[in-house]
Order: C-alpha cells, then structure tokens, then sequence
C-alpha cells in the first residue's frame, strides 16, 4: 500500500513539474502580439503607401485595383483615393475618429461605411490596409502553442474578437520565433467556419520595423478566389492636414 502511495506521489509529482517547465517556455501571447502590433503601427509619425490588389477569380481575367493611402495614426486619420481603374479613378475612402466614409466622385456624396466591408470586388477589407485594431483591446488570446510553418519555428495564437471591431469572430495567427512576423493569418465565423486565410511571404524594413509587402488573401468560401496585396512607394514623411478632409477629395474631381 505504501509503495502504491510513493508511486502515485512520484507520477503527480512528475507531471506537475512537466506543466510547470511547459508554462515556464510558453510566453504570454500578448507579449508577442504587442511587438507585432508595433510593426504595423506608425503612431509617432505620418504614413503613406501605393496599395494594389491583385483579384483573382476562375475564369475571369486578373482585376488590378490601386489606391494611394494616407494615414495619420496618432489621431485616427486616413485617405485612401483610388488610381485604378480609370472608371472609379477619385473614388475613396476617409476616416476622421470613428467615422469613416466612402466617397463617390460622380454623385459627389460622402456615405457612411465600415473597416469590415471590402474593397471592390476584393477579398481585401478597408480594415485589412490600416490595420485599425488594438490586440488588447480589441482581442482575447484563447491559446498559445509552438508549431512549425513550412521552415520556421512559430507561436501559433488563437483570438477571439470581444469588441464589434474586428471582422471575423476568430483568428489563428501564425508568427515567427526568431523575428516577430506574421506568416499566415486564419480567419473564422462565430461557428467555426474557415473564411479567410491570408499568407505574409514578403517584408520590407521600414525605419526599425517590417512591414508586409505582399499580402495574399485566399477566399476559404469561394474556392479559386483570392486578392495580393502590394505595397509599394512607402515613405513616412509629413503629410499635410488637408489631405485629411472631405474638400481634399471633392478637390481632386
């Protein structure tokens, strides 16, 4: 009875210290989603970028949308004015705070939108170019496991969206050991459902942070759908304050 005893002792014993070395090597998620955060965010200065997309449908010809993006993060701010194609040349988006508007240069009217819908016929998201988003506030981090990607040692994070902001119910990020970059994001509906999987193949070095360059957003419902992101022409020097209002759009037609 009493070498039952040590034994069962000796087995709690074992697998509370393995628990104990897991959680000592598992980080806190948050930790990894604040440095990702600040990759992405440019809250101390002006930014500015040419954005195209790519889309991608079966058996249609490639659509190839552009967008010159001005964003001014510290106070909420961002232009978006569409180059591409010539028939919705003027067209864009503006953000002031909380409100975000769509403008059409041919009624001339601004009207009311959300970060959530897409652009175009796009599977890219208003949302998806600012990254207008806080992980903390924004998020629950459900999980955190290490995994492996293709070549690279990941943390994989699992999210779930506790305010109205977010897009998709769920996320699953898959972000790099070595260098704190995302490599490919899953996107899930309240029940679960695969909506979304976007893939981050290549960065450049803005400043002191990376920046994803090339952004491939495969459609998880309408299989052979998908729409690349690509940025181009990066610079984060000082915009005027004018770029930020509605006369600038009206302006521009």
């Amino acid at each position: 009875m009493r070498k039952n005893m040590k034994k069962i002792i000796f087995i709690v014993l074992s697998i509370f210290l393995l628990f104990s070395v897991m959680a000592e090597n598992t980080p806190d998620p948050y930790a990894i989603l604040d440095v990702l955060q600040k990759q992405y965010s440019y809250d101390d200065q002006d930014y500015s970028a040419t954005v195209t997309l790519i889309v991608e449908k079966p058996n249609q010809p490639a659509e190839q949308l552009q967008f010159k993006l001005f964003q001014r993060a510290a106070k909420k701010q961002f232009t978006m004015i569409q180059l591409l194609p010539e028939t919705d040349k003027g067209a864009g988006y503006l953000q002031d705070g909380d409100n975000l508007w769509y403008y059409d240069p041919i009624g001339r009217k601004f009207n009311h939108t959300s970060l959530k819908q897409n652009i175009g016929n796009s599977d890219a998201k208003a949302g998806d170019v600012v990254k207008e988003y806080s992980f903390r506030d924004d998020y629950e981090a459900t999980s955190i496991e290490s995994g492996k990607l293709g070549a690279f040692d990941v943390w994989i994070i699992s999210l779930k969206a506790i305010s109205s902001r977010p897009a998709y119910a769920k996320e699953v990020y898959y972000i790099r050991k070595d260098i704190t970059l995302l490599l490919k994001e899953e996107n899930y509906s309240a029940n679960d459902k695969l909506m979304r999987t976007n893939l981050y193949p290549k960065y450049t070095k803005v400043l002191d942070r990376y920046l994803p360059i090339q952004i491939i957003m495969r459609d998880e419902v309408n299989k052979g759908e998908q729409t690349q992101q690509i940025l181009s022409e990066i610079s984060t020097s000082a915009i005027p304050n004018k770029v930020f209002t509605k006369a600038y759009l009206e302006g521009l037609n």
